[in-house]
């Protein structure tokens, strides 16, 4: 669970890095710190690593018209007014925090791009502690009929998804991702 919350907090905060946004590096981290610490509690008792699509819906991020009430609750904690935090992240945002897998849409006919994915099926929650937290590598797409929104092939790639935040492109997010 640690390290898929990890995967999710990060990215959290990169998009709100790469919004430009005014908010130092030490705002930045305490968001984060915070956001790991509400979803750590929200997710207690609601990981099922045996059945990772369980418990899907409660672990679900979702910003659009308005704020998730879990990003919005890490955000106060620190400072962070929601409506100032909503403003800072794309229109429609949703993320997915499930067991051995991390995924968002930016979007709501978006691609799924998979930030996190455990690779070698593991037993030990020990073990997935002690992972490293490099296996995220430039989001992979989903563009089939999976469950991507519908969409008919229009919908743009994950890159493209992401472009729109940076002029500069994804090469941030893999640097990040990667580090």
């Amino acid at each position: 669970m640690r390290v898929e919350i990890h995967s999710a907090a990060n990215f959290l905060v990169h998009l709100l890095r790469l919004n430009h946004n005014g908010l130092s590096e030490t705002q930045l981290e305490m968001f984060k710190a915070s956001l790991t610490e509400v979803l750590r509690m929200r997710y207690k008792e609601h990981w099922f690593p045996e059945k990772p699509s369980r418990g899907s819906g409660y672990r679900c991020i979702r910003i659009n018209g308005k704020m998730d009430p879990v990003v919005a609750q890490a955000g106060k904690a620190v400072g962070l007014p929601p409506a100032y935090l909503h403003s800072l992240f794309p229109s429609e945002l949703t993320m997915w925090i499930d067991p051995a897998e991390v995924s968002y849409r930016i979007g709501e006919n978006g691609s799924i791009c998979v930030l996190y994915e455990e690779t070698a099926p593991t037993t030990s929650e020990e073990y997935a502690l002690e992972r490293p937290l490099t296996k995220c590598d430039v989001p992979a797409c989903s563009t089939g009929s999976g469950n991507n929104g519908g969409g008919s092939g229009s919908s743009a790639s994950c890159k493209e998804s992401l472009m729109f935040l940076d002029p500069r492109g994804v090469q941030h997010l893999a640097a990040y991702v990667s580090s």
